[in-house]
């Protein structure tokens, strides 16, 4: 299995960025780290390995990205507005960085993204956001909430990275086009958090699975299930 190590400056974070990508071929994946996770988070914690016989027979390719967590929601040293400015620009760097270029190992152009518990969130907030990137969204076990992160501060980009609230005003065509999977349990500490995004997909005629897992916690053991399953609704060829 294919592992590559990259490092350079981002200008949209004015900072060094790190990267993994696993595999040698096949259907770009951007798979986010959980809260405040590393770049090799998602290998140490034995996701990739889940995949690995996707990556094998060159099916995918897993992007696994640094977050900067730790300087935008997490960090309870700054302003919230700067918190927030700290999470566009990383939305930035996804976008212009790391989507524009993989998107084109596809003939449609596009990606699926990935990611568990807070990565689940950046995950579908990139789809929603962007939805003519993406093909497929994988989020397991995620938080979609953001408000908690900001102690009451709220503008305009708090506002647009809050998935609860702007997708009701999303009329992009390409939303329709995502195949959504919200994957829970019903012992998982975000399982309401994922029923209620449930409803706001479901009110706006967004067609989605809210797959519901019995008796299972919010940890990596379900991840592993979900992951490799979820990676089979792809249309390789």
């Amino acid at each position: 299995m294919k592992e590559e190590y990259f490092k350079w400056y981002s200008p949209n974070l004015n900072r060094d960025i790190e990267m993994l990508v696993f595999g040698h071929a096949g259907y770009p994946v951007i798979l986010f780290p959980t809260s405040m996770g590393s770049y090799h988070e998602n290998k140490d914690m034995g996701l990739i390995e889940s995949a690995k016989w996707y990556l094998e027979q060159g099916l995918i390719q897993i992007f696994c990205p640094d977050s900067v967590d730790k300087d935008s929601f997490y960090n309870k040293n700054i302003h919230p507005i700067h918190r927030i400015e700290n999470h566009v620009k990383y939305d930035r760097m996804i976008c212009h960085e790391i989507v524009e270029e993989a998107k084109n190992n596809t003939p449609s152009g596009k990606v699926a993204m990935a990611g568990c518990s807070f990565g689940g969130y950046h995950a579908a907030n990139f789809a929603f956001r962007h939805p003519g990137y993406v093909s497929h969204l994988f989020s397991m076990s995620g938080a979609f909430n953001i408000k908690s992160f900001l102690d009451g501060f709220h503008n305009e980009d708090v506002f647009y990275n809050s998935p609860e609230d702007y997708l009701y005003g999303l009329n992009d065509y390409e939303l329709w086009n995502i195949d959504i999977v919200l994957g829970t349990s019903n012992w998982d500490i975000c399982f309401d958090a994922n029923l209620k995004l449930s409803k706001v997909l479901g009110d706006r005629h967004l067609h989605h699975w809210l797959d519901i897992r019995q008796e299972q916690k919010h940890d990596w053991p379900i991840w592993k299930e979900m992951f490799p399953h979820y990676l089979s609704r792809i249309k390789f060829f």
